[in-house]
């Protein structure tokens, strides 16, 4: 039997996995994947994926750990694939659940200053799009300004128009198999579900200030 890892929830570094764990909030992160990778020991896995994304250099350390992985893997799109999750979902030979969905689109981010630091970020984001845009391409053989297109329209698709353009290899047969728990999909008013940068920021100083009352407490 094949190792199950999941790529479930928000897609998040490893510097805010705990925040979310603290929280209750289903995330994911590189180290949960790395763990996960050592441990099976170049055994057959199956990823599992139902996430709607999250931040875009975590998912890309995420499709790094999986493609560069020893043993055989096979990516199972059970429910959504978005964002930085449809990234992940290029490292390897994959399937998709018949009602599930896949969405790519633009790298997102804020910004703030004067009409120089926003043509900066502008530009930023723009290589941003190429770098990802890359897994896709290599999966899927479509040409560069194709991908850009699908992309700035933040392209939703369905099982069979995933398998069409390429990003997934086939639908998953459950006439051979019990069917997945987990294939079912919640739409959300934003795909990423990642916390604000402002609450992160509030909660980690909450955090420390704690744990220095705690420290202050135990001097006395």
């Amino acid at each position: 039997m094949p190792k199950v890892i999941n790529v479930k929830g928000t897609v998040v570094s490893d510097d805010d996995a705990w925040i979310y764990n603290w929280f209750g909030i289903e995330a994911v992160s590189p180290n949960t994947i790395s763990a996960a990778l050592v441990e099976a020991n170049g055994d057959d896995v199956v990823i599992r994926i139902n996430s709607n994304g999250g931040d875009i250099f975590a998912g890309s350390e995420i499709y790094d750990l999986i493609s560069s992985y020893e043993g055989n893997v096979l990516i199972r799109i059970v429910g959504m694939a978005a964002s930085a999750a449809s990234v992940i979902a290029m490292a390897a030979e994959s399937e998709i659940a018949p009602t599930g969905l896949m969405m790519i689109h633009n790298v997102q981010s804020g910004a703030h200053g004067d009409y120089r630091e926003m043509e900066h970020s502008a530009e930023v984001l723009r290589e941003a799009n190429r770098s990802i845009m890359s897994a896709y391409r290599e999966k899927t053989g479509m040409s560069e300004d194709e991908l850009l297109s699908l992309m700035d329209n933040e392209t939703f698709m369905s099982a069979d128009t995933a398998v069409e353009f390429g990003f997934v290899n086939k639908i998953s047969d459950y006439s051979k198999e019990a069917k997945s728990p987990d294939s079912g999909i919640q739409l959300a008013a934003s795909m990423t579900g990642l916390l604000p940068a402002a609450t992160i920021r509030k909660f980690r100083a909450e955090r420390a200030k704690a744990q220095a009352q705690l420290d202050l407490i135990k001097l006395l």
